[in-house]
């Protein structure tokens, strides 16, 4: 069975948690119309109201360069990471069999479809087929691609969707996570029926669709991602602009961090299919062509949207108003419905300032290349209080299965941001309240409980701070 901890589980998690504000009593913190419990005005749904509380707002928390070497240590020491660049001239066959077989693992609960119906028994066998093992090589030459489109990865080269209860339609068990236009892959094996190809992304290992990749060489793969200058996309999403004259770069989704190499030699006075360039930034983007390969095309991208030159300044400001900017987005398990969920929420804010993680939340809860606080059983509850009162803005908080973002205190309690299901409290009269979300929220920290005796604060696995 494929473990929970391979994709974030936000969602469960949360609306299976009950309450307590951490020694504080549970009325210290007001419970609104809205069920969330200490939001007391709109204006704590605000960037501002949080960004006017810091005393050093737009202090640089990390440099650059700094930023630069501790993304390096992430690829070089983190095991859930791909150094593309490091793979041999060739793949053995026993590499991509334990790629494809660590990542196709079928759940061994029952599983339904999207009407809510048992799945057929047959569909085991037909998604296992597709894997194609036997037709791994004992060898084979590393081939590269660039991902041309928001591109879904799968658990096994199949579409259909499935759930692990009839009345669940968010959580699909075969969705892994979602790469984004530009992003280098290598191509290690295709599906019996030759749609899907089976990519290896710095970050993930699964399968996507064909159309979803362009091959190339290694210099053209590795070589954009290199270009400058460049743009980055520092709104939750932002689109490129609609060209009928170019319909592979029209109106393509590119996601908070996205970086875009500008085409600063455009003439001015040249269309760019078909529009003048002169309100807009000239991208290049890569496109596949007829036969799968790679090729790039120019694309516009708004001057008005947001973007920026260079990466964000990482500061507490910035952090802050990452993560606000997805504030209401529906919850996406594994980047779907065009979203993502708490792993790669905070992820993708840290990103827009160039900071690399991991993809799921056990990864990035560990990794070598970050600064930890690790907990354990032997962590007293008086132990975690203490730590959890004090976070600073931007660190990340794990509980098994889900991450939140620090954002800052009222009345010396920490709120946090995070991609959820739903969370559950007890209020003043003792009374169990259980509010489904399914989307970026703003809540408190303490009051939030795993279960009936034990708060999130008590199932803390590790505390994440990305500074000095």
């Amino acid at each position: 069975m494929k473990l929970i901890s391979r994709l974030a589980f936000c969602i469960a998690t949360a609306l299976a948690a009950a309450p307590v504000l951490a020694d504080k009593g549970p009325d210290a913190v007001p419970v609104p119309p809205s069920g969330v419990i200490g939001i007391s005005n709109n204006a704590m749904l605000t960037p501002d109201f949080w960004v006017k509380q810091l005393a050093q707002p737009d202090k640089v928390l990390l440099e650059p360069a700094d930023i630069a070497a501790q993304n390096t240590r992430l690829l070089h020491t983190d095991p859930s990471m791909h150094d593309l660049k490091a793979l041999p001239a060739s793949l053995a066959g026993d590499q991509v069999t334990a790629w494809i077989k660590d990542i196709s693992q079928y759940p061994s609960k029952p599983l339904f479809d999207v009407d809510g119906k048992p799945v057929a028994a047959s569909l085991k066998q037909d998604v296992t087929d597709q894997l194609a093992l036997d037709r791994v090589p004992a060898q084979q030459a590393t081939r590269y691609g660039l991902v041309v489109q928001r591109a879904a990865l799968r658990s096994f080269p199949t579409d259909q969707r499935v759930f692990t209860s009839s009345d669940d339609h968010d959580i699909d068990r075969f969705q892994e996570t979602a790469e984004f236009p530009g992003t280098p892959v290598v191509i290690a094996h295709e599906s019996r029926d030759g749609q899907w190809l089976f990519v290896v992304s710095p970050r993930y290992a699964a399968w996507t669709r064909r159309e979803n990749v362009a091959e190339g060489s290694s210099a053209e793969v590795f070589g954009y991602a290199g270009k400058q200058p460049q743009r980055i996309v520092t709104g939750d999403n932002v689109a490129t602009v609609f060209t009928p004259e170019q319909p592979a770069v029209s109106q393509l989704q590119l996601d908070m961090g996205v970086a875009l190499p500008v085409l600063s030699d455009q003439a001015p006075d040249q269309p760019v299919n078909g529009q003048s360039p002169y309100a807009s930034h000239v991208v290049e983007l890569p496109i596949q062509t007829a036969q799968g390969k790679l090729a790039f095309s120019p694309a516009l991208v708004q001057r008005v949207a947001d973007t920026s030159d260079s990466y964000l300044p990482l500061t507490e400001a910035n952090i802050i108003r990452q993560g606000f900017k997805f504030l209401g987005e529906r919850y996406g398990w594994g980047h779907a419905y065009d979203g993502r969920d708490c792993s790669g929420f905070v992820s993708d804010v840290y990103r827009s300032m160039g900071v690399q993680m991991p993809r799921n939340t056990s990864k990035q809860a560990i990794s070598p290349a970050l600064t930890h606080q690790a907990f354990t059983d032997k962590d007293s509850h008086e132990a975690r209080i203490k730590a959890a009162l004090a976070l600073n803005v931007g660190d990340l908080v794990y509980i098994p299965g889900h991450v939140m973002m620090m954002i800052g205190k009222l009345n010396g309690q920490p709120y946090v941001i995070h991609d959820t299901g739903g969370i559950s409290y007890l209020d003043g009269s003792g009374t169990t309240h259980r509010v489904k979300l399914n989307e970026v929220s703003v809540t408190p920290l303490m009051p939030l409980l795993w279960d009936s005796k034990r708060t999130y604060v008590d199932r803390m696995t590790s505390i994440v701070r990305i500074r000095p």
